[in-house]
C-alpha cells in the first residue's frame, strides 16, 4: 500500500475542508470580537455608590468564577509569551490551523507515538465561543473537529492575531470553576494578570493543558514550560512543584468584598425582585463588571464604618460586639449610608442588623406622643403624674418603672418625652390605647407582627420588634412633618427619584405633631432630668435625638435627625446576649453624634419652621408638694385651640395626710390582687407600691416585718403572698393575699 506525500496530503485535506466550509453555515466566525467582548459576563457585579465610586464587589454567578475581561496589553509579557509557547508555537504563522502539527500528531496517531495536539489557540477559542463546538467529556466528535477547523479559519479571517489571544485568555477555563485569566491570576496568585512572573505564568499555562489534574502533575508541566521558556538555564522543579501545590489550595479572590456588603446583597435583592437582572446590559459596558448604582456616599460610608468599628473597640469590655448604622436623605429617602454589622469584630457578620428585628426600647416614644397630641389627649406642657402605677391587664396588674427607679411626680409631656420616663408613657398610652398605637405604627412603616392588644401597655416602652432601617425611616417621617414615604437604595435618575419620592409621600401624622415632638426632642434643658446638661446628645446645631434600651439590656439605640439628614445607630448583640452598663448616652449616641457631625461639618442645620395651625404661647405651672412650681415658666407650642396659660393640679386637701385619724387599713393594692412582672424590665428593678390609712403602722410580709409607714415599696417575688398591716400595738389591723407571677431575677439590665 502506498502512501501520498505529505505536500498531496495537505492538498487533499485543504480541498475537503474548503468543500466542508461552503457547506456549512458560518460558526463561530460570524461573531465579532467586539460582540464577544460585549457578551463577556463576570461572575461578580460591581456595586457603586451615587458617584460611581466601587463600594461592594458581590459573587452573582455561582456555576462559574469569572473576572473582568482583561486587555492583551494589560497581561504580563511572561504570561502572553508562555501560552504561545505551551499551547500553539506557530500561532502568530498559521492561519488558524498549524499544518505541520495536524502532520506530526497524525504521523503520532498512525504509529501510537504520543505528540503534541494539533489544536491552536484559534481552534481552541472557536469551541470556547459555540457550544455546539464545545468538547465533552468523551472528547470531540468527527463532525465537531471538523467544524472546530472551519470555524478557526473564519476567526482568523475576521479578527486579529491580538484578538484571538485576548479573546482565548479571557475565556478559557483553567482550574475547577475558573475561568480566564484575571479570575485565575487574582485566585491563585493574588494579583492582577499584569504581575505574573515567569514562574506563576507556567502554572497558569499547564492549567490550560490539564485544568483538574493533581498538584505533582501540574508542577511536572510547569516545569516543562519553564525549560521551553528558558532553554540552557537551570529550572529548580522542586521549588516549583511547592510554590504550585500552594498556589492551587490558594483562595485569594474571595467571593465578596468592599465596604457595604450588606447593602450591596440588599440592592440586588430588590433589582431581582423588582424583575431586573443582576447585571442589566444597559448597566455593563463592553468587556466590563456588570455594575449597579446605589444612592449611597462612599466617603459617608467609609466614615460611618470607621466610626461604628473604633467605637465597638471601645466598648468591647462591657460585652458589645456587634452594631448598625443607616442615614436617610430627609427629602428624597435615599439611603446614604448602611452598615450592617461590625465586620470583623462580630462573631456573625453575614447577619444584616439594619434589617434584623429588634426590640427599640423608648425610641417608640416620639410616636406616641405625637400621635396623642395630634388627638389633642395631650398637650406638650400637659402635666402627666410620674408615679408608682399598676394597671390592670388580664394577666394582671402591669408595673411600669422608670430607667433609674425613681418618680419625678408630676411633669409636663415635654420634660415626660426628653427625659425618657417611663411611667408617663405608659400613662400616655392609656389615653391613645394599645390598638390605635399600633396602628399609627404600621402607618409610619413599622411592620408589628401582632396586634396592639397582644403587646398591651408594654408597647410605649418598645416590647414589639422593629429593624433600624424601618424606625429611622418612621423617624424621618417627623423629620418630614408627618409625610411617610419609603427608604429608596437603588440609584435612579434624579427626575425618576423625586417623582417617585413625591408619589409614594402620603400623611400619616399631624404636621402641627411632628413639629412639636421635634422641638421637644431638640430641647436640651427638658432632657436634662434624665441625661444633665453636659450630654453627648447636644450638638452645636440643629437636631432631634432620642436614645433607647431593650429589657435586659440587649439593645441600645441612637435615632434622629436634622434639618436634611435622619441617622439611625443600633449597638448590641447579634445573639441576643445582654450588654453590661451601657446607657443610652454610652452605646449608640456616640456613633449618632460624630456621624451627625460629620454630615454637618460644612453644611448647616437649622430648625424647621412651624406649620399653620400651630399657637406659641407663655405657659406657667402651679405649685409641688413643696410649694415652688412645678417647671419653670416658658413658651411653649399647642395646636391651636390647646393652648391655656396655667398647668397646675388639684391640692385640695394638701397638707393633710390621707386618712390621719382614721382605724389603720391597707389601701393599695386589693385583696386578691394578681401581679405580674413586666419582662421588659428586670426583676431586681421592680417594686409595687403599698398605700394605708393610720398612724404608727407597720408591714409584714409572710410574717417577717419589712417597712413602717402609710407607703412602702415591695420588690415582688414569684409566687402567692400575704400582706399584713400592724398597729403601734403589734396586732395586725389589716391583710391582704396577693400573687406574683413572672420570672425569677436575672441579669441586670435597664432601659432607657
Amino acid at each position: 500500500m502506498s502512501r501520498l506525500p505529505f505536500p498531496a496530503c495537505r492538498s487533499c485535506l485543504a480541498a475537503v475542508l474548503a468543500a466542508i466550509a461552503c457547506a456549512l453555515p458560518a460558526l463561530a466566525g460570524a461573531v465579532s470580537f467586539d460582540e464577544v467582548k460585549r457578551e463577556f459576563r463576570p461572575s461578580d457585579t460591581a456595586v457603586l455608590d451615587r458617584n460611581g465610586e466601587l463600594l461592594q464587589r458581590v459573587r452573582t454567578d455561582a456555576s462559574v468564577r469569572r473576572g473582568q475581561w482583561v486587555a492583551l496589553s494589560d497581561v504580563s509579557p511572561a504570561l502572553r509569551m508562555t501560552m504561545v509557547l505551551s499551547e500553539d508555537r506557530r500561532f502568530y504563522e498559521h492561519s488558524g490551523i498549524d499544518w505541520r502539527a495536524v502532520s506530526s500528531a497524525a504521523w503520532g496517531n498512525l504509529w501510537n507515538t504520543r505528540t503534541r495536539g494539533a489544536s491552536t489557540i484559534t481552534m481552541q477559542l472557536s469551541g470556547l465561543l459555540d457550544e455546539d463546538l464545545r468538547r465533552a467529556n468523551s472528547g470531540r466528535t468527527f463532525t465537531q473537529k471538523i467544524g472546530q477547523t472551519v470555524a478557526a479559519t473564519q476567526l482568523e479571517r475576521s479578527w486579529r492575531k491580538d484578538q484571538i489571544l485576548e479573546a482565548y485568555l479571557n475565556t478559557v477555563p483553567f482550574r475547577g470553576e475558573i475561568v480566564g485569566i484575571d479570575a485565575l491570576s487574582r485566585t491563585l496568585f493574588g494579583k492582577a494578570p499584569s504581575g505574573l512572573d515567569a514562574r506563576e505564568a507556567s502554572v497558569a499555562a499547564a492549567l490550560v493543558r490539564a485544568p483538574n489534574a493533581r498538584p505533582a502533575l501540574v508542577a511536572q508541566r510547569a516545569c516543562e514550560v519553564m525549560r521551553a521558556m528558558e532553554p540552557g538555564q537551570k529550572i529548580d522543579c522542586d521549588a516549583l512543584d511547592m510554590f504550585t501545590s500552594a498556589a492551587l489550595q490558594r483562595r485569594a479572590f474571595d467571593a465578596t468584598e468592599g465596604i457595604a456588603p450588606h447593602a450591596a446583597r440588599r440592592v440586588l435583592k430588590e433589582l431581582r425582585e423588582a424583575g431586573e437582572t443582576a447585571a442589566p446590559p444597559a448597566r455593563q459596558a463592553a468587556g466590563r463588571q456588570a455594575a449597579v448604582r446605589t444612592t449611597l456616599r462612599a466617603p459617608l460610608q467609609r466614615f460611618a464604618l470607621a466610626t461604628l468599628q473604633r467605637h465597638l473597640k471601645e466598648l468591647r469590655g462591657r460585652h458589645v460586639e456587634d452594631g448598625a448604622l443607616v442615614v436617610l436623605d430627609n427629602a428624597s429617602g435615599e439611603v446614604l449610608a448602611w452598615v450592617g454589622s461590625s465586620g470583623p469584630l462580630s462573631q456573625a457578620a453575614e447577619v444584616d442588623a439594619v434589617t434584623a428585628l429588634r426590640q427599640p426600647g423608648s425610641t417608640l416614644k416620639p410616636l406616641l406622643y405625637a400621635q396623642a397630641i395630634a388627638e389633642r389627649r395631650l398637650t406638650a406642657a400637659s402635666l402627666i403624674d410620674d408615679s408608682s402605677a399598676q394597671i390592670s391587664t388580664a394577666s394582671g396588674l402591669y408595673i411600669p418603672q422608670n430607667y433609674d427607679r425613681q418618680f419625678k411626680g408630676a411633669v409636663s409631656a415635654r420634660t415626660a418625652l426628653a427625659a425618657s420616663l417611663n411611667v408617663p408613657a405608659v400613662r400616655t398610652l392609656v389615653m391613645v390605647s394599645p390598638e390605635s398605637f399600633a396602628r399609627q405604627l404600621r402607618a409610619a412603616g413599622l411592620p408589628l407582627r401582632e396586634s396592639g392588644d397582644y403587646y398591651g401597655y408594654s408597647l410605649a416602652l418598645g416590647s414589639a420588634e422593629v429593624s433600624l432601617l424601618s424606625l429611622t425611616n418612621a423617624y424621618r417621617t417627623l423629620a418630614n412633618g408627618g409625610r411617610y414615604g419609603p427608604p429608596m437604595l437603588a440609584a435612579a435618575p434624579a427626575p425618576a427619584a423625586k417623582d417617585k419620592a413625591s408619589d409614594k409621600a402620603a400623611t400619616i401624622l399631624d404636621p402641627r405633631a411632628a413639629f412639636i415632638v421635634g422641638d421637644i426632642l431638640s430641647d436640651a434643658n427638658a432632657r436634662t432630668r434624665t441625661f444633665g446638661l453636659d450630654s453627648i446628645l447636644s450638638t452645636r446645631f440643629w437636631t432631634a435625638v432620642k436614645t433607647g434600651t431593650s429589657k435586659d439590656m440587649r439593645d441600645n439605640w441612637a435615632v434622629g435627625w436634622s434639618q436634611r439628614y435622619t441617622v439611625g445607630v443600633w449597638v448590641g448583640n447579634a445573639s441576643g446576649a445582654s450588654m453590661w452598663d451601657v446607657s443610652g448616652t454610652s452605646g449608640a449616641a456616640p456613633v449618632w453624634a460624630e456621624v451627625m457631625r460629620f454630615l454637618h461639618a460644612r453644611e448647616p442645620s437649622r430648625a424647621p419652621r412651624p406649620p399653620a395651625g400651630l399657637v406659641e404661647a407663655q405657659v406657667t405651672f402651679g405649685p409641688g408638694a413643696d410649694g415652688n412650681p412645678l417647671e419653670a415658666a416658658r413658651s411653649e407650642w399647642f395646636l391651636q385651640g390647646t393652648e391655656q396659660p396655667l398647668f397646675a393640679l388639684d391640692n385640695a386637701g394638701a397638707g393633710t395626710p390621707a386618712g390621719a385619724g382614721a382605724a389603720p387599713r391597707i389601701t393599695a393594692p386589693a385583696d386578691g390582687t394578681i401581679i405580674a412582672l413586666d419582662p421588659d424590665i428586670p426583676p431586681l428593678h421592680q417594686r409595687v407600691r403599698f398605700e394605708a390609712e393610720g398612724r404608727g403602722v407597720q408591714w409584714r410580709i409572710d410574717g417577717k416585718h419589712f417597712a413602717r409607714g402609710n407607703s412602702a415599696q415591695w420588690l415582688p417575688w414569684p409566687g402567692r403572698h400575704v400582706i399584713e398591716l400592724v398597729d403601734a400595738t403589734g396586732k395586725v389591723v389589716d391583710q391582704r393575699k396577693l400573687e406574683v407571677r413572672g420570672a425569677g431575677v436575672v441579669a441586670k439590665s435597664a432601659r432607657r
